[in-house]
């Protein structure tokens, strides 16, 4: 597809950026370009256009101010052993952010146009790409409504952009098992709400929860379902898995999707991978109860948080406001660690790609 190519005049030099993936942490720092198209109800997208990193120029009427009508996805960039470099299920990503956009009333961007924005800045910043284990280049594609005016319907005229950031490996020193608090006066989603939607609002209604899980000493909340308040939906937001016994005889549950629930990549990956080792995999429903009670019989020995930024998350401690419980002494669990790694060297090219999941970035 056509693209428009500025290139930033001003790069950030090889040395201060070599400076800054020494560590990158994640989101703190932003490579030289980014990736942009119009939209508007009369003429379609425009041209996709890479042009220097900077600041955005918006009314203070934009609708997007105004009423949130804004979407974003979250996939990676890995570099291979042969030093080239290859995403990981883009084409999910790009069906999950016309899901996201046609839920919110925007636009669909052609799947064509989000992979071509992605190739062109990867290419474009490509000394950005880490190379060190469990790093990567993380890419936010994002879109939001610019139309200028206050009437409350869809707007006409919307923006896409694309951003990315080297992300250093979310665990330093090791995998670290996290504590997690059950939340039962706040829920993150609905039914017929915008909970499958990659959508600004769903995060910032999850804020206060997580100063809450904050005060209680816990990393994360664990959202419980909007009618019962019982079955466990989702965690922050990374989705969830269960293990129940131990060895190749273990059986994996992750909560099904509802319609509340993200219907997450990683997710997604985690179904197939865990079957190609071996293990009986499944999507159900679990509450909170038959979580507490699988671990105090033995049946549920592992549970771990899955998602683009961490990959998967330990869950090593659990707090509600009547019960605490751990599993495997608050440490991470084989099983968790098994896959973690096996998806880990899938994406930087270790293990075999018997899906067909990366697409290598010519270079």
């Amino acid at each position: 597809m056509a693209i428009t190519i500025t290139k930033n005049p001003h790069p950030l030099s090889a040395e201060k950026r070599a400076e800054q993936l020494v560590e990158p942490g994640f989101g703190r720092y932003f490579t030289d370009h980014m990736v942009s198209a119009e939209w508007t109800a009369e003429k379609g997208w425009g041209e996709l256009a890479l042009v220097p990193y900077g600041p955005l120029s918006l009314d203070p009427a934009s609708m997007v101010l105004h009423y949130g009508q804004e979407i974003f996805e979250g996939l990676k960039a890995y570099r291979q052993p042969d030093h080239s470099i290859a995403l990981f299920r883009p084409e999910s990503n790009a069906a999950r952010f016309a899901r996201s956009a046609a839920r919110m009333a925007l636009p669909e961007l052609p799947a064509e146009m989000f992979l071509e924005s992605i190739e062109a800045l990867v290419k474009a910043d490509q000394e950005w790409v880490p190379t060190k284990d469990g790093e990567s280049l993380y890419l936010r594609p994002m879109m939001i409504a610019t139309e200028v005016g206050l009437g409350v319907r869809p707007s006409n005229k919307a923006l896409y952009l694309l951003l990315a950031s080297p992300a250093g490996a979310y665990f330093k020193g090791g995998v670290k098992a996290v504590t997690v608090w059950i939340s039962t006066e706040y829920v993150r989603a609905a039914p017929g709400g915008t909970g499958e939607a990659k959508c600004g609002g769903n995060y910032a209604a999850s804020l206060v929860a997580q100063q809450e899980a904050a005060a209680k000493g816990c990393d994360q909340v664990v959202w419980l379902d909007a009618v019962e308040r019982s079955y466990v939906e989702e965690m922050g937001g990374m989705n969830l898995y269960f293990v129940m016994g131990k060895g190749k005889k273990a059986r994996i549950l992750t909560p099904k999707l509802t319609g509340a629930l993200l219907p997450g990549i990683t997710r997604d990956s985690l179904l197939t991978v865990a079957a190609e080792l071996g293990y009986k995999v499944e999507e159900g429903s679990i509450t909170v109860k038959e979580w507490r009670k699988g671990v105090e019989s033995g049946e549920i020995t592992e549970v771990f948080a899955c998602g683009t930024a961490a990959v998967i998350t330990p869950v090593g401690h659990v707090k509600s406001a009547k019960h605490e419980w751990s599993h495997n002494k608050g440490e991470s669990g084989p099983i968790t660690l098994e896959l973690r790694e096996a998806l880990l060297g899938l994406q930087h090219g270790l293990k075999p790609d018997t899906q067909g999941w990366m697409r290598k970035i010519n270079v």
